[in-house]
């Protein structure tokens, strides 16, 4: 079985994947449901009112396949080499290039694939649009802890990674869980433009600027967004950038990862502009297309 492992893991690498990790598909531990459970009974979803739907998949990955026996985590760089200019409108980095959705998608395909032809075993590729506890697998697969910012942080490597998964009916030795955790630094939590990280708890979306810019859907945005979003108008990097273990943050090797020309200098006129048409020929393949042009001007009318 850890032949398999390693033949997988290299392929996994080959394929531009930076970490890869297994863990024993079963169900999510108690303490893990009973906080997951709170944090929605507390409302701190806020708009995300996706994160309520499909509970119990969400605490069993076997219900994602018949069979499964193995969650692979897998982590892919985005940590762009080139900035946007700093008085553009301002964009995550994980929205510089193209859409993180197929871009992993046709990685985790192409190494259940590789499973396939190696071993048999079926596998179903999972993004984060499936029901799947993304940063508790990886975890659980050692590839790195869940930061105070809510965000998973590879040992020495930062949390500028797109996480995948496969749920696989392929039984493989698990890896050890990652057990480090942010000891006494509380950076994040300061740095949060909204606060939305006080006292370490799990995230308060409502608080959250990244949440208030992309995934809430009203037409007006909370008066404290105005306030503290600054100059951007598409998520909110600030309790990645001020991480001490993103100090060692690498470019990524991923082509379709890097900052198009058209974003890296665009202005505030060219989006106040901006027409349908323009907006589906810049953002067609990009995570920004599921804010929608109207989306991204209301967010540019609460900046500065």
């Amino acid at each position: 079985m850890d032949d398999h492992k390693g033949l997988i893991r290299n392929e996994a690498l080959r394929l531009g994947f930076d970490a890869c990790g297994f863990a024993n598909a079963e169900t999510v531990d108690a303490e893990a449901q009973e906080q997951y459970a709170r944090w929605l009974a507390d409302g701190r979803n806020d708009c995300m009112d996706y994160a309520s739907r499909y509970c119990d998949v969400r605490s069993d990955p076997r219900l994602l396949l018949p069979g499964a026996q193995t969650v692979i985590s897998l982590a892919l760089g985005y940590y762009p080499a080139v900035l946007q200019d700093r008085e553009s409108p301002q964009f995550s980095f994980y929205a510089y290039g193209r859409d993180y959705h197929e871009v992993l998608r046709e990685r985790l395909h192409a190494l259940a694939s590789y499973i396939k032809e190696l071993t048999g075993a079926d596998s179903r590729a999972c993004v984060d649009t499936a029901p799947i506890r993304e940063k508790y697998w990886a975890q659980r697969a050692g590839i790195g802890f869940v930061g105070r910012n809510n965000l998973l942080i590879l040992p020495g490597r930062g949390s500028f990674f797109f996480l995948g998964e496969l749920v696989t009916t392929l039984a493989v030795n698990p890896d050890e869980p990652c057990r480090l955790t942010c000891g006494d630094c509380r950076r994040c939590e300061i740095y949060c433009p909204g606060g939305a990280l006080r006292g370490g708890t799990a995230l308060d979306a409502s608080r959250c600027l990244s949440c208030q810019l992309i995934e809430n859907r009203s037409e007006n945005l909370p008066e404290w967004v105005a306030e503290r979003a600054g100059r951007r108008v598409y998520g909110c990097d600030a309790c990645q950038r001020c991480c001490p273990h993103n100090a060692y943050a690498e470019p990524t090797k991923i082509d379709d990862f890097a900052i198009k020309p058209e974003l890296q200098h665009i202005t505030r006129n060219d989006i106040a502009t901006m027409t349908e048409e323009r907006f589906r020929a810049m953002f067609r393949h990009s995570a920004v297309h599921r804010l929608k042009l109207a989306g991204l001007k209301r967010n540019l009318s609460a900046t500065k």
